[in-house]
Protein backbone atom coordinates (compact mmCIF):
# COMPACT_ATOMS: atom_id res chain seq x y z
CA UNK A 1 0.00 0.00 0.00
CA UNK A 2 1.47 3.32 -1.04
CA UNK A 3 -0.20 5.46 1.57
CA UNK A 4 1.06 9.00 1.20
CA UNK A 5 3.96 7.97 -1.01
CA UNK A 6 4.25 8.89 -4.66
CA UNK A 7 5.99 6.55 -7.02
CA UNK A 8 8.02 7.62 -10.04
CA UNK A 9 6.25 7.79 -13.40
CA UNK A 10 6.99 4.83 -15.65
CA UNK A 11 7.92 5.24 -19.32
CA UNK A 12 4.58 3.73 -20.32
CA UNK A 13 2.63 6.21 -18.16
CA UNK A 14 4.72 9.07 -19.56
CA UNK A 15 3.87 8.00 -23.14
CA UNK A 16 0.16 7.63 -22.32
CA UNK A 17 0.11 11.13 -20.78
CA UNK A 18 1.87 12.58 -23.84
CA UNK A 19 -0.66 10.97 -26.23
CA UNK A 20 -3.62 12.17 -24.15
CA UNK A 21 -2.30 15.73 -24.02
CA UNK A 22 -1.79 15.73 -27.81
CA UNK A 23 -5.33 14.44 -28.39
CA UNK A 24 -6.77 17.00 -25.99
CA UNK A 25 -4.95 19.87 -27.74
CA UNK A 26 -6.55 18.87 -31.07
CA UNK A 27 -10.02 18.23 -29.60
CA UNK A 28 -12.80 20.41 -31.09
CA UNK A 29 -14.70 20.44 -27.77
CA UNK A 30 -11.78 21.54 -25.60
CA UNK A 31 -12.90 24.19 -23.13
CA UNK A 32 -16.60 23.85 -24.05
CA UNK A 33 -19.32 22.19 -22.02
CA UNK A 34 -20.42 18.84 -23.36
CA UNK A 35 -23.78 18.88 -25.11
CA UNK A 36 -26.82 17.58 -23.26
CA UNK A 37 -27.72 14.11 -24.51
CA UNK A 38 -31.40 13.39 -23.87
CA UNK A 39 -32.30 9.83 -22.97
CA UNK A 40 -34.79 7.78 -24.94
CA UNK A 41 -37.19 7.67 -22.01
CA UNK A 42 -40.48 9.29 -21.29
CA UNK A 43 -42.51 8.20 -18.28
CA UNK A 44 -45.95 7.02 -19.30
CA UNK A 45 -49.10 7.72 -17.28
CA UNK A 46 -49.50 4.01 -16.50
CA UNK A 47 -46.18 3.98 -14.65
CA UNK A 48 -47.23 6.93 -12.51
CA UNK A 49 -50.52 5.27 -11.59
CA UNK A 50 -48.78 1.95 -10.79
CA UNK A 51 -46.28 3.77 -8.57
CA UNK A 52 -49.12 5.15 -6.44
CA UNK A 53 -50.04 1.61 -5.40
CA UNK A 54 -46.66 0.99 -3.78
CA UNK A 55 -44.48 -2.02 -4.53
CA UNK A 56 -45.88 -4.31 -7.19
CA UNK A 57 -46.82 -7.93 -6.53
CA UNK A 58 -43.56 -9.27 -7.95
CA UNK A 59 -41.56 -6.91 -5.71
CA UNK A 60 -43.47 -8.05 -2.63
CA UNK A 61 -43.02 -11.70 -3.66
CA UNK A 62 -39.25 -11.27 -4.14
CA UNK A 63 -39.09 -9.64 -0.70
CA UNK A 64 -40.98 -12.63 0.79
CA UNK A 65 -38.57 -15.04 -0.93
CA UNK A 66 -35.57 -13.17 0.50
CA UNK A 67 -37.08 -13.11 4.00
CA UNK A 68 -37.86 -16.85 3.87
CA UNK A 69 -34.37 -17.53 2.57
CA UNK A 70 -32.79 -15.50 5.39
CA UNK A 71 -34.85 -17.39 7.96
CA UNK A 72 -33.80 -20.78 6.54
CA UNK A 73 -30.15 -19.70 6.47
CA UNK A 74 -30.23 -18.55 10.11
CA UNK A 75 -31.92 -21.77 11.28
CA UNK A 76 -29.69 -24.07 9.25
CA UNK A 77 -26.50 -22.31 10.32
CA UNK A 78 -27.46 -22.59 13.99
CA UNK A 79 -28.41 -26.27 13.61
CA UNK A 80 -25.18 -27.05 11.70
CA UNK A 81 -23.01 -25.67 14.51
CA UNK A 82 -25.18 -27.16 17.24
CA UNK A 83 -25.19 -30.65 15.71
CA UNK A 84 -21.40 -30.55 15.23
CA UNK A 85 -20.88 -29.82 18.92
CA UNK A 86 -23.31 -32.39 20.29
CA UNK A 87 -22.73 -35.39 17.97
CA UNK A 88 -19.07 -36.02 17.07
CA UNK A 89 -19.57 -39.60 15.87
CA UNK A 90 -22.61 -39.40 13.62
CA UNK A 91 -22.52 -35.77 12.45
CA UNK A 92 -22.31 -36.38 8.69
CA UNK A 93 -25.16 -38.90 8.54
CA UNK A 94 -27.44 -36.84 10.78
CA UNK A 95 -26.70 -33.62 8.88
CA UNK A 96 -27.45 -35.27 5.52
CA UNK A 97 -30.70 -36.70 6.94
CA UNK A 98 -31.68 -33.27 8.18
CA UNK A 99 -30.87 -31.75 4.78
CA UNK A 100 -33.02 -34.35 2.97
CA UNK A 101 -36.00 -33.79 5.28
CA UNK A 102 -35.80 -29.99 5.58
CA UNK A 103 -39.08 -28.36 4.55
CA UNK A 104 -38.72 -25.72 1.85
CA UNK A 105 -42.40 -25.91 0.79
CA UNK A 106 -43.33 -22.26 1.41
CA UNK A 107 -40.25 -20.68 -0.19
CA UNK A 108 -40.32 -23.12 -3.11
CA UNK A 109 -43.96 -22.24 -3.77
CA UNK A 110 -43.00 -18.55 -3.84
CA UNK A 111 -40.10 -19.34 -6.19
CA UNK A 112 -42.38 -21.37 -8.47
CA UNK A 113 -44.90 -18.49 -8.61
CA UNK A 114 -42.07 -16.03 -9.28
CA UNK A 115 -40.72 -18.12 -12.16
CA UNK A 116 -44.18 -18.44 -13.68
CA UNK A 117 -45.52 -14.90 -13.34
CA UNK A 118 -42.54 -12.54 -13.09
CA UNK A 119 -42.08 -11.93 -16.84
CA UNK A 120 -45.68 -10.81 -17.30
CA UNK A 121 -45.91 -8.85 -14.05
CA UNK A 122 -42.62 -7.00 -14.67
CA UNK A 123 -43.42 -6.56 -18.37
CA UNK A 124 -40.14 -8.21 -19.26
CA UNK A 125 -39.12 -7.78 -22.89
CA UNK A 126 -38.54 -10.71 -25.24
CA UNK A 127 -35.26 -11.41 -27.03
CA UNK A 128 -36.22 -12.23 -30.64
CA UNK A 129 -33.02 -14.22 -31.22
CA UNK A 130 -33.48 -16.63 -28.33
CA UNK A 131 -37.30 -16.36 -28.16
CA UNK A 132 -36.98 -16.05 -24.42
CA UNK A 133 -37.24 -13.18 -22.00
CA UNK A 134 -34.27 -10.85 -21.77
CA UNK A 135 -31.68 -11.46 -19.11
CA UNK A 136 -31.55 -9.13 -16.13
CA UNK A 137 -27.99 -7.95 -15.45
CA UNK A 138 -26.77 -10.90 -17.50
CA UNK A 139 -28.69 -13.47 -15.44
CA UNK A 140 -31.95 -15.31 -15.95
CA UNK A 141 -34.90 -14.04 -13.93
CA UNK A 142 -35.69 -17.63 -12.89
CA UNK A 143 -34.71 -18.85 -9.44
CA UNK A 144 -33.80 -22.41 -8.58
CA UNK A 145 -35.95 -24.17 -5.99
CA UNK A 146 -34.21 -25.03 -2.73
CA UNK A 147 -33.40 -28.63 -1.80
CA UNK A 148 -30.93 -30.78 0.14
CA UNK A 149 -28.16 -30.03 -2.37
CA UNK A 150 -28.62 -26.31 -1.67
CA UNK A 151 -28.11 -26.99 2.06
CA UNK A 152 -25.11 -29.29 1.63
CA UNK A 153 -23.44 -26.85 -0.76
CA UNK A 154 -23.51 -24.10 1.88
CA UNK A 155 -23.12 -26.22 4.99
CA UNK A 156 -21.19 -29.39 4.08
CA UNK A 157 -21.46 -32.54 6.16
CA UNK A 158 -17.97 -31.86 7.54
CA UNK A 159 -17.83 -31.61 11.32
CA UNK A 160 -14.47 -29.79 11.39
CA UNK A 161 -15.82 -27.03 9.15
CA UNK A 162 -18.92 -26.73 11.32
CA UNK A 163 -16.73 -26.35 14.39
CA UNK A 164 -14.62 -23.72 12.62
CA UNK A 165 -11.44 -25.80 12.77
CA UNK A 166 -8.99 -24.92 10.01
CA UNK A 167 -7.82 -28.18 8.41
CA UNK A 168 -4.24 -26.80 8.16
CA UNK A 169 -4.14 -26.08 11.93
CA UNK A 170 -4.66 -29.71 12.99
CA UNK A 171 -0.92 -30.37 13.05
Amino acid sequence: MNQGATRPETPREREERRVLEAELAASPVRGQPLPHRPRNFRPDPDAAVRALGGPTIWMRRLRAIEEELDQHERQLDALWHELAEEDPDDFAARWQDLARTWNFARVNELIERHNRWFPAEARLAMDPRTRDFVRINGRSYQREPLDADWILERWPANRLQALGVDVDDRG
